[in-house]
């Protein structure tokens, strides 16, 4: 909004004259440190401090003795009780490391151990159910991605965002291929068959359609937070993740079968495209890093070092693209014309 919006607003009666008072210096403060960030940064935090590591292994060891105790002693009451408790004392320690510490690798761990509970519960609960292998896995992973949904409205854990999308993912492939099904395509044509349009395309456009999704949801907090100050941006980082593998997963195999490492030259450049107008090098990076390893896996086929050099330019590629990123970005921005969401984007220019 521009402070002409805001003297309006007053006028109208919509803001007090305190309170557009505090919008504008809030703008001018999320400006002023974005412009303290270094000009090639894309802010993300894993941890803070050392203390974070120190309370993390510590939380890793008390849950890893859970799963000892399941593993030890076993039975249905285990498998089911002792899963949820445990989903519980991660939510009610989450409220200690991560509403009032803001602790992010603490909080990280114990989303995990909370999903990790919920998936055990729910697939132990329904495994006596009496409901095939497809239903049960259909709802397990459902009630395991709203239990993380939940979470992430609840903690505003970025991370868990992460947690809910993979979930999700698993839902969306129940849903389209069964086990023996799998069995089939891997015995047909092995990985390449399995992600391709062609070959398998319920299972290859799930995995399209979920990646597609992704990156709308990522694109949605982006749009909300342009600056990457706040929740929203590191929530899309997650879902940016999530996305780049299962769009370069598709798209890759179906090229590579259709027309070989060529035609995934092609897609690894719109990508590259992609990545630097939505200014996220964390898309970039996922995918080079799956197509990477689908170039080693083909060329290491056919025997031979070929695939040492392909890799060696993928590397030189990645480094310059990584050196001049900045300057990239200014002239890919400025040659597109207008389009909906432009405005909304990161800041652009030679140097940010």
């Amino acid at each position: 909004m521009t402070p002409e919006d805001l003297r309006a607003a007053v006028a109208a009666g919509i803001l007090t004259e305190a309170q557009a008072a505090s919008l504008t210096a809030l703008a001018n403060n999320r400006q002023g440190r974005r412009a303290a960030l270094p000009a090639e940064d894309e802010p993300f935090e894993f941890f803070r401090g050392f203390s974070e590591i120190f309370i993390s292994i510590g939380l890793v060891i008390l849950l890893s003795g859970v799963a000892a105790l399941l593993t030890v002693f076993g039975g249905f009451a285990l498998l089911t009780l002792v899963p949820l408790a445990t989903a519980g004392i991660a939510w009610w320690w989450a409220g200690y490391f991560t509403l009032r510490r803001r602790m992010t690798l603490p909080s990280m761990v114990l989303a995990t151990a909370y999903g990790t509970g919920i998936v055990i519960f729910a697939f132990s609960l329904l495994a006596r159910s009496g409901f095939d292998d497809r239903a049960i896995a259909i709802a397990g992973f459902s009630l395991s991605a709203a239990a993380m949904i939940l979470w992430y409205r609840h903690f505003r854990l970025p991370f868990s965002a992460f947690l809910a999308g993979g979930a999700i993912l698993g839902a969306v492939y129940s849903l389209t291929a069964s086990a023996s099904n799998l069995v089939g395509l891997v015995g047909a044509g092995g990985y390449r068959a399995l992600f391709d349009l062609g070959e398998s395309p319920a299972f290859a456009t799930a995995t399209l359609v979920f990646g597609i999704g992704a990156f709308l949801v990522g694109m949605w907090f982006d749009t909300r937070d342009p600056h990457r100050l706040g929740r929203h941006s590191a929530t899309a980082f997650w879902c940016h993740l999530l996305a780049a593998p299962a769009l370069v997963n598709t798209v890759a195999m179906t090229l590579l079968n259709g027309g070989g490492i060529g035609f995934l030259a092609i897609a690894l450049a719109l990508v590259t495209l992609l990545a630097l107008v939505i200014d996220r090098r964390s898309f970039l990076t996922a995918a080079i890093a799956y197509i990477a390893i689908v170039i080693g896996w083909v060329m290491g086929e056919g025997g031979g070092t070929s695939w040492i050099f392909v890799l060696l330019l993928l590397g030189a590629f990645i480094t310059a693209i990584g050196t001049w990123w900045v300057q990239l970005r200014a002239v890919v921005m400025r040659a597109l014309p207008d389009f909906p969401g432009k405005s909304s984007l990161p800041p652009y220019g030679s140097t940010e």
